[in-house]
């Protein structure tokens, strides 16, 4: 059982496997070093209150707060991009090697087919000479 296994791995695109593991290993870092200190944060961060010096003016409070939050809402966006595109990385690296797998899947039973085929003819052979 051992030798598909062996074939299976012999014709894996290992160059392209290896060829994109750099920058799907630096995606998943950039990912996971995001999502750790995004999880860190969330758990101190709370909602700042609109501070108003003596004086000053609620709108222009109000409208650095909401530049604030778009700028927040940028980055935010920024990092779902990238995310998205290492997913896609992934999804298309694992579609290859399933892709593969069913390939040689059909290719196992056609060829277990054909030496059931053999020796049954083999075994009739030998029938008959015998």
């Amino acid at each position: 059982m051992a030798i598909p296994w062996l074939t299976l791995l012999k014709t894996v695109p290992w160059t392209d496997v290896i060829a994109n593991a750099p920058a799907v290993a630096q995606g998943a870092r950039k990912l996971w070093q995001k999502v750790g200190r995004g999880a860190a944060e969330e758990a101190t961060a709370t909602p700042s209150p609109i501070v108003v010096p003596p004086g000053g003016d609620v709108v222009q409070a109000l409208i650095e707060r909401v530049e604030r939050l778009g700028a927040e809402s940028s980055a935010l966006h920024q990092e779902l991009q990238t995310s998205s595109e290492l997913i896609k990385a992934l999804a298309d690296q694992n579609a290859l090697l399933i892709e593969r797998v069913e390939a040689h899947r059909v290719r196992l039973r056609w060829l277990s087919a054909l030496v059931l085929l053999m020796g049954l003819g083999l075994a009739g052979l030998w029938w008959r000479l015998a």
